[in-house]
């Protein structure tokens, strides 16, 4: 059982390539496992929380298209062809309320 993963952005500098093919991986809780295993410490830092297995919050994970988050999370079960995108945001900076209610898009995270 074959799953291709695509990366990008950090993760794409992470993994120094832009996909790779895993076998053996059953849901994406092993995938995640199996890149760490491959990649090391480049991927879990921009993987997870410092010092946690806890995926970090602005990582997006999607299956054949769809978040994993509207799936079953990291125990979304993968099967022979799906093909698995990992990224960061794709717009940087955050939004900020100011004082007078307006909002702002502020710089860097």
């Amino acid at each position: 059982m074959a799953v291709t993963v695509k990366f990008f952005a950090s993760f794409r500098e992470a993994a120094g390539k832009e996909q790779e093919k895993l076998e053996g991986v059953t849901d994406v809780s092993s995938l995640l496992d199996e890149l760490v295993k491959k990649f090391g410490e480049r991927m879990v830092v921009q993987l997870y929380e410092p010092g946690t297995r806890k995926l970090r919050g602005i990582v997006h994970i999607l299956v054949n298209g769809r978040s994993i988050n509207l799936l079953e999370g990291l125990k979304t079960p993968l099967k022979d062809g799906d093909v698995v995108a990992i990224f960061p945001p794709v717009a940087g900076g955050r939004i900020k309320v100011c004082q007078n209610k307006n909002y702002t898009v502020c710089g860097g995270f």
